[in-house]
């Protein structure tokens, strides 16, 4: 068992080290295993030669492009990874100036060739703690290679030469499925390639483009509600917003499901700044597609705004701030009362760079337009919280910004600003006299209390004096009955008649009553 393994099980909220990890190389185990293949240069293609000799000298070179050489090691075999790197170049500059050269029967030769080199497992994060935020990602220790592999790859589907109807017999669904898995690797150069294949693939084969986007639902579904990790989200993000940007109208009801059973959820994962940017840009373009799905959209963000991580409420702002530049005044409408009352308390939050970015709403021309022609309905929502926090909040930059939405509310409406100030007022004079009323009913229920703590007081007292007279009572009760029992015992003998034998029997008597009390005293007294 390893050292961490056993602090984990003994403490497993053990501090670890803040120290960021510097950056590292990795490789999947398919790279740490290869075969010892030696390669034999090559001539070098050219466009000018026959196309018999050029095409078999292509697929030649394609076929030693599949072998895979171990990077973890930088002084293993490299001649082998020289003439691969070279062959490599060679075949890009040969399909980007030839013409003709993609054959059909090259066409299965290419995408094996970057199977072989792309397609692998891929490792598992070396640091179990990684933070896409805080620490530099693991880069991929074969990208020397892999780098020019996506650069084969992009030139072949970008050449003129290139035919959708023969490269669909190779580029099918699960040659997709398994270029989908690749952009969870860390390297953000590799995800980066990744991201323009696949937006080449999605333009060019369109029985591919459902199929591409039902992979890509799922993918997010299970970062969702599952795993909560997947690297290139934000990726796959930036290619959706353009595939939204291509949707005809009207909408299709799966696209709208998609919006809002996936787009709209993905907000709530703790992880929302690695992707935000490109998430808001997918929303705004619903919007600017179909201005009917406003409100559900403004009500699902309102679902799930942050309650306790003022960074993700800063940003959810920010995209409600995008929404209200593309929204329509009917929409608005229909929205404004629940949206401007989470701005109220969002205005009111102590943080206040949450505060300053919703009172920036009112720098905003387009949204300022929109407040001003419903001020009658935003106004009465704001100004509670806007009044309290002029006079309260600790940020003097905050105090003045609400100096100046409030003298913007002035002008837009004296009349409404006035009443509502002397409403806010006499609600605050009415606020303060519950206070009091609360303060002396508070009061007088804790005189009760002690009242009545001192009244049980003197009752425990009296009780005990009671008990004490009732055990006196019947202790001489007891003493009584006990001398007349000794005293009727005494005068019930046989005394001789005659006065001094009487007078002998009656103090010989006393003496027995006295002794008979005094022994039951002793016994009360034990």
């Amino acid at each position: 068992m390893s050292s961490g393994t056993f602090v984990d099980r003994i403490d497993p909220f053990a501090k670890r080290s803040l120290k960021k990890k510097s950056k590292k190389s990795q490789g999947s185990s398919r790279y740490r295993n290869s075969q010892d293949v030696e390669l034999q240069q090559l001539p070098q293609l050219k466009v000018d030669c026959s196309s018999m000799e050029q095409e078999e000298l292509f697929i030649r070179k394609l076929r030693q492009c599949c072998v895979s050489f171990d990077f973890m090691d930088p002084v293993a075999d490299l001649k082998g990874k020289e003439i691969k790197r070279a062959a490599l170049n060679d075949l890009s500059t040969y399909i980007i100036h030839g013409r003709g050269v993609l054959t059909e029967a090259v066409y299965p030769e290419i995408i094996r060739m970057i199977s072989c080199n792309l397609f692998r497992t891929l490792p598992p994060s070396e640091n179990p703690d990684f933070d896409p935020e805080e620490d530099d990602p693991t880069l991929e220790a074969s990208w020397p290679h892999l780098q020019l592999v996506y650069e084969v790859f992009l030139r072949f589907l970008e050449s003129q030469d290139f035919q959708a109807t023969i490269g669909k017999k190779v580029i099918d669904q699960k040659f997709v499925l398994q270029l989908l898995e690749l952009f969870d690797s860390e390297d953000p150069r590799e995800r980066d390639f990744l991201k323009t294949v696949l937006h080449r693939i999605y333009g060019k084969f369109l029985g591919l483009r459902a199929f591409i986007r039902k992979q890509i639902n799922n993918i997010f579904l299970r970062f969702i509600y599952e795993t909560e990790h997947f690297n290139g989200v934000g990726e796959l993000l930036e290619i959706l917003g353009s595939i939204i940007n291509g949707f005809a109208l009207p909408l299709k009801a799966e696209h709208k499901q998609f919006l809002v059973k996936v787009l709209l959820p993905l907000h709530k994962v703790k992880c929302l700044s690695l992707y935000h940017a490109q998430l808001a840009y997918c929303v705004v373009q619903f919007l600017e597609k179909d201005a009917s799905l406003t409100e559900p959209v403004v009500r699902g963000l309102l679902k799930f705004w942050p309650k306790t991580c003022s960074q993700k409420e800063v940003m959810f702002l920010g995209e409600i701030e995008e929404i209200l530049d593309v929204i329509e005044p009917p929409q608005f409408v229909k929205i404004q009362e629940p949206l401007f009352r989470q701005i109220a308390k969002c205005v009111s939050s102590p943080h206040f760079q949450v505060a300053e970015r919703a009172l920036y709403f009112w720098n905003n021309e387009y949204a300022m337009s929109l407040i001003e022609e419903n001020n009658a309905v935003i106004m009465p929502i704001m100004f509670p919280a806007l009044y309290r926090i002029s006079k309260e909040h600790w940020n003097q930059t905050i105090v003045a910004l609400v100096y100046n939405v409030l003298k913007t509310f002035m002008e837009m409406n004296s009349k409404l600003f006035d009443e509502l100030t002397a409403s806010y007022k006499a609600e605050r004079q009415k606020e303060k006299k519950r206070e009091r009323e609360r303060e002396e009913l508070w009061k007088k229920l804790h005189e009760l209390e002690n009242n009545r703590s001192s009244s049980k007081t003197s009752l425990k007292s009296d009780a005990n004096s009671e008990l004490l007279t009732q055990q006196t009572n019947n202790m001489t009760g007891n003493l009584s009955n006990a001398t007349n029992s000794t005293l009727m015992s005494s005068l019930s003998g046989n005394a001789p008649s005659g006065g001094v034998t009487d007078k002998v029997s009656a103090t010989s008597g006393g003496s027995s009553v006295s002794s008979a009390t005094n022994s039951l005293a002793s016994a009360a007294s034990k």
